[in-house]
């Protein structure tokens, strides 16, 4: 809900503490603000969402009261009153409204404040200069009536900010403080005003200080320091009192004061902030080679989105040209915000899990950063990564079957971790005696659609395709079997597959076999399904090509799969089963990886691995994405090697963590350097990084446990009249009747991941890939 306006400059106002003068400076503010129109004098709107007290005594009535002459070009509200004199969250108990979620208040809070801006600016003519001011209450973490601080709630606006520093004992700390959390949760706090007080002088240190910081900055706004004149003290007969009010109001607004200077100030401001932002998709273009975009098709700025901030989940964005009002609207386009929400429908790359600019994850990282910032990692620890290491081993998705931990930086370097770690396990074990000569080269089993990431290694682990074929170096080492994929068309619940499995009887006009079930719980229970027809040609079908693949000389090294969903092959969900049945049938043949070898078939210690290492990349749908931890939930066997990535840091910074057992491990111990796992990157386990996984992940568990998925998983237990081993935030009705809808394909949920699959014009279908609510 950003507001951003030509015609509306919009102003918030917090307080370094409580009594620090922020009415006053509202108050001057709005004076001065209606003279700096001259001639053409702009309306003027104060707004003070939150207000306890005496109605009397309310802010908002101050304002009027002192508004000069000018009192008919001011306007003045208060949304939320109570008239107790004490915090919002007392006097909201005390009035007895305690009604609800903090949650539900807060968005409903926010809504209204929202409403009011949005009001106010289509309410005026674009053709002129207004401005308005938000007052918040107390200090920067004063709570609203739910509880929630001030700099929680107001920050899905993110107004820029003016602050009133403290002018009394203890103010320089507590400006600066202040300063300092606005600045964590993104807020531009573009003025500082602060009283003239000749005993404490906090004015002399903090000008110094923010303008030490202008200098030596490039973190958020530059600051505007204005030093006001002290107010004149209370006096005890009201009439006296207004009347030295007044003219120390008349005093500070006048031309050339430092209050006529600091509305000046925010008009150039307001003005190069449209100015910044209307200029970056040109410069962009001129400067920036973007991933996975063919620049020859972009037809110039109209084609860039300019992310001012983020929230939840919404980008604040300009779209270039903004989308014009229904025909049927009166509205001036020119009264709308240049910023407008912009739903992130796929998580950031599916990256995000709890939000962006979430002030947990946030302060993690600024915990770390300041405590390590980055430290050297081999033959060292350090408590952020050894935590995590820990908690995914111990109670994460290693539990009970991984052993070690291997930091990497993101999902693709993490694949060619894993890739390392299984190849040299296969070969250490095969080609021990082997008559194969050592350079043939070991490949990969895999799935047609697979996708592991941009590094070679991790290239060459996926089928040709749009990601890789392209790409000079690019060599597919491996086999990639076709998958059978689950999802809901015309309202059913169908695994299908678009390839040869003998055995089905596939249609006649479109050669696609299916198997129809009762419900998407059906499908998940993979082992209540591990004796059925279908998994017995699974099992005939995926043998009959593996002797065949030895017969024909091939050697393979690892079976690699994206368990469940794959996302960037095409949001394919594939049928558990037949990941399940794969898993099985690769660890059973043994003896077959062995003969292609040509060497005799090992002894296995106990807790080995069999027939091939398998790797689960969960980089994806790994750690709740598609709704649990880990796919082992669903498919009910253990991978060798799992690799998780994106959200594991709750969408802030790149990471990855790559699981191994401790089969896998021990081919990499050898007296000799050479014949360790040498693989790293300069920023290994990065200190930042790791906390804020561990951050993420707690959060994740806490939600996981405290039922903020409840209803959703009760709504699918519902869908399948018992227990479901899978769920989505996406309702079950509304995944089967997209699939009624009759230009889609096919439509299938899980976790926060929704796919449609539509019919284009000539009715082939097309996916609209990975809606992620989160």
């Amino acid at each position: 809900m950003p507001h951003l306006y030509r015609h509306l400059q919009v102003h918030q106002i917090f307080g370094a503490n409580t009594n620090v003068g922020k009415t006053i400076v509202s108050t001057a503010l709005c004076r001065s603000s209606t003279r700096n129109g001259r001639a053409n004098c702009p309306t003027v709107f104060y707004l003070k969402p939150v207000s306890t007290g005496p109605p009397n005594e309310a802010d908002d009535s101050h304002i009027l009261r002192f508004s000069g002459p000018q009192r008919s070009a001011i306007s003045s509200w208060c949304l939320f009153k109570y008239n107790e004199p004490v915090s919002p969250h007392l006097a909201a108990k005390s009035a007895g409204l305690e009604n609800g979620s903090p949650h539900t208040f807060d968005r409903h809070f926010i809504e209204s404040v929202s409403r009011h801006i949005a009001g106010i600016a289509k309410s005026l003519p674009s053709d002129r200069r207004h401005s308005m001011f938000v007052e918040t209450a107390g200090g920067v973490h004063s709570p609203i009536p739910s509880g929630t601080t001030q700099a929680e709630a107001y920050r899905p606006l993110r107004l820029p900010i003016i602050l009133v520093g403290d002018s009394n004992l203890g103010g320089i700390s507590s400006t600066i403080s202040a300063y300092e959390s606005l600045l964590l949760r993104g807020y531009d706090v573009g003025s500082l005003l602060v009283f003239k007080e000749d005993y404490y002088r906090n004015w002399e240190y903090l000008t110094e200080w923010f303008a030490k910081r202008n200098r030596e900055s490039t973190v958020g706004a530059k600051v505007h320091v204005g030093v006001l004149p002290k107010p004149p003290e209370r006096k005890p007969d009201p009439a006296e009192d207004f009347e030295a009010t007044e003219q120390y109001y008349n005093r500070i607004c006048q031309p050339g004061s430092p209050m006529r200077n600091v509305v000046d100030h925010l008009a150039k401001s307001h003005s190069r902030r449209i100015e910044e932002l209307e200029s970056m998709p040109g410069r962009t273009l001129q400067h920036v080679w973007w991933p996975f975009v063919q620049h020859a098709t972009v037809k110039g700025p109209q084609d860039v989105t300019v992310i001012d901030s983020a929230h939840q989940d919404n980008f604040d964005a300009t779209l270039s040209p903004p989308p014009p009002p229904p025909e049927t609207s009166s509205r001036n386009p020119g009264t709308d915000s240049i910023l407008r929400p912009l739903f992130d429908g796929s998580a950031s790359w599916w990256t995000q899990s709890v939000g962006h600019a979430n002030t947990s994850i946030t302060l993690a990282a600024s915990y770390a950063s300041g405590r390590y910032g980055h430290v050297i990692f081999p033959l060292a620890s350090h408590q952020p990564a050894l935590q995590l290491a820990e908690s995914l081993i111990t109670k994460g998705p290693g539990k009970n079957w991984a052993a070690k931990a291997f930091f990497s930086d993101n999902g693709s370097t993490g694949m060619e971790v894993a890739l390392k770690m299984a190849i040299r396990s296969a070969k250490l074990r095969y080609r021990s005696g082997s008559q194969v000569s050592t350079s043939k080269e070991l490949g990969v089993l895999g799935l047609k659609g697979s996708y592991h990431g941009d590094t070679i290694g991790a290239m060459d682990a996926c089928e040709g395709g749009v990601y890789n074929a392209a790409v000079e170096w690019y060599k597919g080492r491996g086999f990639w079997f076709d998958v059978p994929t689950v999802g809901f068309k015309g309202g059913k619940v169908v695994v299908s597959g678009e390839w040869k499995l003998p055995g089905t009887s596939p249609s006649q006009d479109t050669g696609v076999w299916s198997e129809q079930f009762a419900s998407v719980h059906d499908v998940y229970r993979v082992e209540d399904r591990l004796n059925s027809k279908l998994a017995n040609l699974y099992r005939a079908h995926i043998q009959d090509t593996l002797e065949c693949l030895v017969d024909e000389g091939h050697v393979f090294g690892a079976l690699v799969i994206e368990p469940l969903i794959m996302g960037a092959g095409g949001m394919l969900f594939v049928d558990p089963l037949f990941h399940r049945v794969l898993i099985d049938t690769v660890r059973s043949n043994g003896r077959l990886f062995s003969r292609a070898f040509s060497s005799s078939s090992p002894h296995l210690e106990e807790g080995s691995w069999k027939g091939l290492p398998v790797i689960y990349d969960e980089v994806f749908t790994g750690l709740y994405r598609a709704g649990f931890l880990s796919a082992t939930s669903i498919l009910k066997t253990n991978p060798d090697i799992s690799v998780f990535a994106k959200i594991i840091t709750g969408g802030l910074l790149p990471l990855s963590v790559t699981l191994a057992s401790q089969s896998i491990y021990d081919s990499f111990l050898s007296p000799n350097k050479v014949d360790a796992l040498l693989h790293g990157h300069s920023y290994t386990a990065n200190p930042v990084g790791c906390a804020v996984a561990n951050e993420a992940l707690n959060m994740l568990e806490t939600m996981d446990q405290n039922g903020t998925w409840q209803r959703s998983k009760e709504l699918w237990k519902e869908a399948s009249e018992g227990a479901s081993p899978v769920w989505s935030v996406w309702s079950p009705s509304f995944v089967k009747d997209l699939s009624d809808l009759g230009q889609v394909e096919e439509s299938m949920a899980l976790g926060t991941v929704l796919a449609i699959r539509l019919r284009d014009q000539s009715g082939a279908p097309t996916w609209l890939n990975g809606l992620c609510p989160d």
